[in-house]
């Protein structure tokens, strides 16, 4: 008697969760026809141990080959530094089993005020990138963090 029981309430929660998937095709439905929202961009920050805080990322997300815009913050004990020259430099280390060399491209990125830096340029594959922002201000280098970058 307890196993028919068992079953019985086995085969009707099996029947319940079935049900429940129907109705979710429809708030999938639903959903559909409401309006898409754009995730914001990631973005990664690191300070130094000078503290100099670096925030990156890039558009589009997630990153492709090709045209790429790259903006950089930068803050030092709280405030924006807006007198810096930042660049990003993307490297893809060399990769022997391939017979492929190291790849390195620089983009200077121009100031666009609140110690945003903001500039363009190619991504040159598809791939895991290695990408070195450098900060300099008065000619000395401040910050040069590595943030990963894996572009479709």
């Amino acid at each position: 008697m307890k196993r028919i029981t068992l079953a019985v309430v086995v085969l009707v929660a099996a029947g319940l969760a079935a049900g429940c998937g129907g109705g979710g095709t429809q708030h999938e439905s639903e959903m559909s026809s409401m309006p898409a929202q754009t995730p914001a961009p990631a973005a990664a920050t690191q300070t130094t141990a000078d503290g100099v805080e670096v925030t990156f990322r890039s558009e589009p997300q997630p990153p492709r080959a090709g045209e790429t815009t790259f903006e950089v913050a930068v803050r030092q004990a709280g405030q924006a530094v807006a007198d810096a020259e930042v660049s990003v430099e993307l490297v893809m280390p060399a990769m022997p089993s391939m017979n492929m060399a190291e790849m390195r491209n620089t983009v200077a990125l121009t100031h666009e005020g609140d110690g945003r830096y903001r500039g363009a340029g190619p991504v040159m594959m598809a791939g895991t990138w290695n990408v070195i922002v450098h900060v300099r201000r008065a000619g000395q280098g401040i910050a040069a963090p590595t943030f990963p970058l894996t572009a479709e």
